[in-house]
């Protein structure tokens, strides 16, 4: 019996007692009777506050409408124990059989177990890192390639229809700046006082020196700033592409911003607010009504010299990606882009369309790295800035993933590189990979030993740390439901640090393969079952994460 079929026959319990009490039961909805975990196990697996979040609407006191839950439930199937506790809280102790049946459906589900559909048939544009192509890759968006990749992946797994976009920043002052300095480093001048600086400008410089078919230094400056301007852009964008791809991450749609100015797009949403009635001219510029939509003040949308405002970009990228037929727009951004969040949520109003649902924005706090003790700071390649490929270079492609989504992204991070590095149970992500492949040894002695699946008894899952293992697996759904429902790909790392650490202690306890001369039995061959159980929910949610599941270490 997993947490779903359990809510489904306590629903029954608590309408059914709802209308002995005269109240209406088809007004009780399943979010009323919530099933959780016991923080302290030894209460039970299961517990409901139902009774306390009913009590008073349906006229019952809690606990006695608690003891009243406990009494039918506990005559329900699979359920050996129901008790109150506390002011209405109602404690559940299934059955071996009705836990242990569970390791049954996770094998019969496969990949697919934990999947559901909370976003059945919904298409979700997922805008993640879109770094400037002015160098490689810093540890900021490092971080929002994991959350964003595993964020896309958890929200698959609940049916949405996602498509990974990154959009292209090739328009504007700052790639000024980079083709300004690779045409100092191609010179031999310094850097300019604005430029970016690093080997990298002087690794591109050289690369656009011999991709050049012609002189370069025949060229006029302002045209060989050009020629650096188009052929540097590429050369670093297709340098972030490939770092992005070896880290895992690839995306179905790099959106050029230069197009939305190009095409005529900034018009046609200008245009588009306009007929909403958003739009106004004030000292020679074009305006958006934000205050309108609670932003704190209007915003200027195309400057008086005719220019467009950053604004104006964000407006057609929204509006182009509705038109694109995306139900929800879902932006993951840097902390830097915290006072951006309400403007934006007054451009998706002014719209016509509902801030928070259509459109979505995640702010992702820091990553500092951190090396026996002292903040790492430098990388010889970029300058002051530590790179993805500096993490990856430290500690590996799973590792680096793995930190970089495990902490709530609006927190920020020090990642401890020689925690990392390390094969130990101190390091979170060894110690979850070691459990995957500690199963798939189980699996691999078991069939030497002549262990196999011909028979499953799961009243024979009696021991505490079978009941415990049972009961994590069983709530893996519901967490991976959680995490996409809050955009929280975290709580799958945690989560599966909770169930490495549960499986762990079984293997200590509950031998798979007998000892001695001991003969085969079934509890040997369910308790296989369960090991399978174990493994196939570790893949799962290492998967969701872009993370391998090792079959050896």
């Amino acid at each position: 019996m997993d947490p779903a079929e359990l809510a489904a026959q306590l629903l029954d319990v608590v309408r059914a007692e709802a209308a002995a009490a005269g109240a209406d039961p088809e007004s009780i909805v399943p979010e009323d009777v919530p099933v959780e975990r016991p923080r302290d196990r030894d209460h039970g697996d299961w517990a409901t506050s139902a009774a306390l979040k009913l009590g008073k609407r349906i006229g019952r006191n809690p606990r006695e409408f608690a003891q009243a839950i406990a009494e039918a439930l506990a005559s329900r199937e699979g359920i050996a124990e129901a008790s109150v506790a506390g002011p209405g809280f109602v404690n559940i102790r299934l059955e071996a059989a009705a836990a242990g049946a569970l390791a049954a459906r996770i094998l019969e589900e496969g990949e697919h177990y934990g999947r559901g559909t909370l976003f059945d048939g919904v298409t979700i544009n997922l805008e993640f890192v879109s770094a400037n192509p002015t160098g490689p890759m810093h540890l900021g968006g490092a971080r929002w390639a994991a959350v964003g990749d595993s964020l896309a992946r958890v929200l698959d797994a609940q049916g949405a229809l996602v498509t990974r976009e990154y959009y292209f920043n090739d328009h504007g002052a700052q790639i000024d700046r980079f083709a300004r300095s690779l045409v100092a480093a191609h010179r031999g001048e310094p850097t300019p006082e604005d430029g970016y600086g690093g080997s990298y400008i002087l690794d591109i410089a050289a690369r656009v020196e011999v991709d050049y078919p012609g002189d370069l230094d025949a060229l006029p400056r302002e045209q060989q700033q050009e020629t650096f301007r188009e052929l540097g852009v590429g050369l670093m964008f297709d340098e972030i592409k490939a770092s992005l791809h070896e880290f895992g991450v690839d995306f179905d749609v790099y959106f050029h911003e230069d197009s939305l100015h190009e095409s005529g797009k900034v018009q046609h949403a200008v245009d588009r607010l306009r007929e909403l009635g958003h739009i106004f001219e004030a000292d020679g510029a074009t305006w958006l009504r934000t205050t309108d939509f609670g932003d704190d003040k209007d915003r200027v949308v195309i400057k008086s010299d005719g220019e467009g405002a950053y604004i104006s970009g964000d407006l057609a990228y929204y509006l182009d990606k509705r038109e694109r037929g995306f139900d929800r727009c879902l932006i993951i951004l840097g902390a830097d882009h915290h006072g951006y969040v309400q403007r934006m949520m007054a451009m998706c109003a002014a719209f016509g369309d509902t801030p928070h649902v259509n459109l979505e924005i995640l702010i992702g706090q820091l990553v500092n790295l951190v090396r026996e003790g002292e903040p790492v700071r430098m990388s010889k390649r970029a300058g002051t800035i530590v790179t993805m490929e500096d993490l990856v270079d430290a500690v590996g492609v799973d590792a680096a993933r793995y930190a970089l989504v495990r902490s709530p992204i609006d927190t920020s991070i020090d990642i401890d590189l020689d925690l990392l590095a390390k094969r130990t149970n101190d390091n979170p992500v060894f110690y979850v990979q070691y459990a995957h492949a500690r199963t798939r040894a189980v699996a691999r002695n078991a069939a030497e030993a002549g262990v196999d699946r011909s028979a499953f008894e799961p009243a024979l899952l009696d021991h505490p740390t079978e009941t415990a293992l049972l009961g994590r697996l069983a709530d893996y759904p519901r967490v991976a439901l959680q995490a996409a429902e809050l955009r929280e790909p975290h709580r799958i790392a945690r989560s599966l640090e909770e169930l490495a650490g549960d499986y762990h202690r079984w293997y200590d306890a509950c031998r798979v393969i007998p000892l001695g001369e001991e003969p085969i039995g079934d509890v040997h061959r369910t308790r296989l079952a369960l090991n399978e159980a174990t493994s196939q929910v570790l893949r799962n949610g290492l998967g969701l994460l872009g993370v391998a599941a090792p079959e050896r270490m």
